[in-house]
């Protein structure tokens, strides 16, 4: 098997498809919903006469997780003591398809278009009531924008991008209980639906995303 990969390599290597190929790796800070980081990796080129190149990115992003008086409601009891405390996070993957646009000047500009898969955590406490619990929920979503690279050095490119990404509504969890946008409950409070622990907790919908940084081509 591993000689198979070796010979493969070599294959690759002897008919240019290796070497034909751009590869970037990438790292950028900025806003989506919350402040935010990103790892990108890139590559181009790889196919003769396709005109897409193609981003993977990995990123954390902090956001107010929602309103910790309902969230205990609505998930945990109708308790009222303690003073509440809250913190958020969205881990999220992506993959992007890149095209170059036909313009003037020096820089690389380019639109995307891509497939998000967003993981939220909301955590809300409430220090001397004896709660701490987490609010989660995953999402796939579809994200849109364009960036552009301005050559820093022989392979350093300065990235500045603006877009958006928006997520499909699922299932919120906390504790013993879940909401789903189906109607679908387990272990519900009272009479609260999905419409309730939607407005409660803040999990990713459509989040504007500014975002610059540094990338170096290998």
């Amino acid at each position: 098997m591993r000689q198979g990969r070796i010979l493969l390599l070599a294959l690759m290597l002897g008919t240019g498809v290796v070497n034909a190929a751009d590869f970037s790796l990438g790292g950028l800070v900025g806003y989506k919903g919350g402040a935010s980081v990103r790892l990108i990796g890139t590559v181009s080129n790889f196919a003769e006469e396709f005109p897409l190149a193609m981003e993977f990115g990995a990123g954390l992003t902090w956001l107010n997780p929602g309103i910790p008086a309902d969230a205990r409601r609505i998930f945990i009891n109708d308790a009222t003591d303690g003073t509440p405390e809250k913190s958020g996070s969205q881990w999220d993957l992506r993959l992007d398809f890149l095209y170059r646009l036909k313009v003037m000047g020096r820089s690389r500009l380019y639109a995307y278009a891509g497939v998000r898969r967003s993981m939220f955590t909301g955590n809300f406490k409430f220090v001397g009531g004896n709660e701490d619990f987490d609010i989660r929920c995953n999402q796939w979503g579809l994200g849109a924008g364009v960036k552009g690279l301005f050559a820093m050095g022989k392979n350093v490119d300065f990235t500045v991008g603006v877009g958006f990404d928006e997520y499909f509504a699922n299932t919120l969890q906390g504790h013993d209980t879940s909401y789903s946008p189906d109607g679908e409950t387990v272990n519900g409070h009272h009479q609260y639906t999905y419409d309730d622990a939607d407005a409660a907790i803040n999990q990713p919908k459509f989040q504007p995303t500014a975002m610059i940084g540094i990338s170096y081509t290998f």
